[in-house]
């Protein structure tokens, strides 16, 4: 039985035993009921745009302002790192009323207006409003389809010319639920973090839920002499969009701009609880299932025979082996070749050995919050109404896997140095190996950010805040890890190591060509879904299909092992006994066909990408997004082989 079954089994038990209970809901999406007539104002977030990685601020433009001020929304570390910046907005709508109403005419817009202007129409900037916490939707028709966008344009160009038109009307549709109250107790999720829900506030929730927020924008130019004459929220004669050119208002020096809206309110058979349904809807997605089964299969396929044929072959050379008296062996040592010769150098230190076991420990703890973010986000618990949730898990996650990430790399160390002298130096190295990397190319697209004057910047505060998360959590609880592995016990290697290397023979190609090239078979797991990943990123997709992410990691973890230990196999067989790091690099390769691949979508997938600042800011991420892959999957492939070496040079007893 399932955790989710037995709790709805246990559910109206529990309400018989303590009728009189509150119920807890979890970090979520907590459901809000209107009133007839209630006032609701919308929300606005950063002005974004696929055409360029830069946000800005709403009120950066000339638009209309609240009457109460411009008012920031509290934001967690995930949407500050995301560069959100949630304001207040004067879109006001009362609950089931439909109306026209009048906001606001700009002061007489300067040539620097003008400007602004015609830079965010043209790089195709959108604003980015939310009611109840949905963002707005719209749909345009292209080639007899239907495409469903969030946000709306500041304005646009009608093709074959220069002349620039402001979006200034917006036709407004709110779909709303209406619930009778019914004596029913309702368990739920909320964004603002651990709340009740008692029997009294069930009660209380006859009324309306906002379940669809859609938009159609136009430009129509009004007079605006005449309505600067009226006050905000004074009832207009109502547009019907879309509307003609020549109605249309431009975006030229000395004019005024006069904002409006209209809302209608419909009744909708859409529940509370499925209206992110619409945005979480996939297009293409018989494509996408059938690309990730082929991917499946395929993999699969490849790695089960390359697998029982290693596994056969191992088997055999011990079985053979195994069968010989003690003459017998010592006489076969000598005359084959292959692992066996390379009994006394296998486990022979390697070069930049405190190099190696940072690495691995910095690995442990990315795949670790990996692992944990994506198993929760699979269930349910990483909601996209709460943005910022997954960001701010991450990082959380990453913080406190920091002992992990000590454990294994001091522990490795002690392992391979024999003592735990200097261990401290080792863990420091690991609490800032990764950090400081990511947080140093951070700071430089920083510096283009404030330099762009974008809202992706992040504040001096926050970058304090970040120090502090580094240096008071991650790097004491990495040392703490650190001091565990020291007093765990090293792993005892099964054979001795000789004092003068082995002379390793020539080859007739370089062995870093064949490591180089074990990286392709962990990435034919890993492509289809990148795809979509950077399609969510980089051009406004919502990214919601965290089950097939959890296969593919599952499949991308066995692939990295299986072809490590096939890797590593090969290099003994020729009597190479510089293992470590070629195990590392064979599953860890697949991080540079990731940044070749990013690469690839940057040149012909977002085509429209304006400006090297864009460009360097897509880079720097994807960058960080690749040595992370390259630490997380090269820590798999070096774990595996390692235990198979010291598996495979245990099962045979060589003096």
């Amino acid at each position: 039985m399932t955790p989710t079954s037995l709790i709805l089994h246990l559910l109206p038990f529990l309400l018989l035993v303590f009728p009189k209970t509150d119920a807890f809901y979890l970090p979520g999406s907590y459901m809000h009921t209107y009133s007839q007539g209630e006032a609701i104002f919308a929300k606005v977030n950063s002005l974004t745009s696929i055409e360029t990685e830069l946000p800005f601020s709403y009120y950066s433009l000339p638009f209309c302002q609240p009457q109460d001020g411009i008012k920031k929304s509290a934001e967690n570390l995930g949407e500050l790192l995301m560069g959100d910046q949630i304001d207040n907005s004067p879109y006001k709508f009362r609950v089931n009323v439909n109306e026209s109403l009048y906001l606001c005419t700009t002061k007489t817009l300067t040539e620097e207006d003008v400007k602004v202007l015609k830079e965010r129409s043209r790089d195709l900037y959108q604003v980015n409003m939310m009611l109840d916490n949905l963002p707005v939707m719209r749909f345009t028709e292209q080639n007899g389809q239907f495409i469903q966008w969030t946000g709306y344009p500041i304005g646009y160009a009608p093709t074959g010319t220069d002349q620039f038109y402001i979006i200034n009307h917006l036709r407004f549709k709110i779909f709303v639920h209406e619930y009778d109250g019914s004596n029913v107790e309702i368990i739920t999720t909320g964004e603002e973090g651990l709340g009740m829900i008692s029997e009294t506030d069930n009660k209380n929730m006859s009324g309306y839920r906002i379940v669809g927020f859609e938009v159609t924008p136009c430009s129509f130019k009004r007079d605006p002499g005449y309505l600067s004459k009226l006050s905000m929220y004074e009832k207009i004669d109502p547009v019907y969009c879309p509307v003609e050119i020549g109605r249309s208002q431009p975006i030229k020096e000395n004019e005024r701009i006069s904002f409006t809206y209209d809302v209608e309110f419909v009744k909708s058979d859409i529940k509370w609880p499925s209206r992110w349904d619409a945005y979480l809807k996939m297009n293409g997605a018989k494509i996408h299932w059938l690309s990730i089964m082929n991917s499946v299969m395929v993999i699969l396929f490849l790695a089960s025979i390359v697998f029982v044929i290693f596994l056969r072959t191992v088997r055999r050379d011990l079985a053979k082996y195994e069968e010989l008296d003690k003459e017998a062996q010592a006489q076969m040592a000598e005359e084959l070749s292959g692992w066996k010769l390379v009994v006394g150098d296998v486990f022979r230190e390697p070069e930049n050995s405190t190099l190696l076991c940072v690495m691995v420990g910095d690995g442990v703890q990315i795949l670790g919050m990996a692992v944990v973010t994506i198993v929760f986000a699979a269930l349910g618990f990483m909601s996209p109404a709460s943005r910022g949730m997954l960001l701010t898990g991450m990082i959380v996650l990453y913080l406190f896997l920091g002992i992990a990430a000590g454990y294994v790399g001091v522990r490795l160390w002690r392992t391979i140095k024999g003592g735990s002298d200097g261990w401290r130096s080792v863990a420091w190295y690991i609490a800032c190996f990764f950090p400081g990397i990511s947080f140093l190319i951070l700071t430089c697209l920083n510096f283009i950010l404030w330099g762009s004057k974008s809202t992706g910047a992040l504040p001096i505060s926050l970058f304090f805040t970040l120090l502090a998360l580094w240096f008071c959590i991650s790097v004491p609880l990495t040392l703490v890890g650190g001091f565990l592995g020291t007093r765990a016990d090293p792993i005892d290697y099964p054979v001795r190591t000789n004092q003068i290397p082995r002379e390793i023979p020539e080859r007739k190609y370089p062995s870093w060509l064949l490591v180089l090239g074990a990286g392709t078979l962990p990435f034919g797991t890993l492509f289809i879904e990148l795809f979509f990943i950077l399609t969510s990123i980089w051009l406004g997709r919502f990214y919601y299909v965290f089950g097939f992410l959890l296969v593919v990691l599952l499949l991308l973890v066995t692939v990295c092992a299986e072809v490590s230990v096939v890797l590593t196999y090969m290099h003994l067989c020729v009597e190479d006994w510089r293992w470590w790091w070629k195990s590392f690099f064979a599953s860890g390769s697949v991080a540079l066909y990731v940044f070749l691949y990013s690469v690839n979508y940057l040149i012909f997938d977002l085509r429209s990408l304006s400006g090297p600042v864009s460009a360097i800011l897509y880079l720097g991420y994807s960058l960080i997004m690749a040595l992370a892959i390259l630490l997380s999957t090269g820590t798999v492939g070096f774990l595996v082989s390692f235990t198979f070496v010291h598996y495979l040079f245990s099962s045979v007893k060589i003096d």
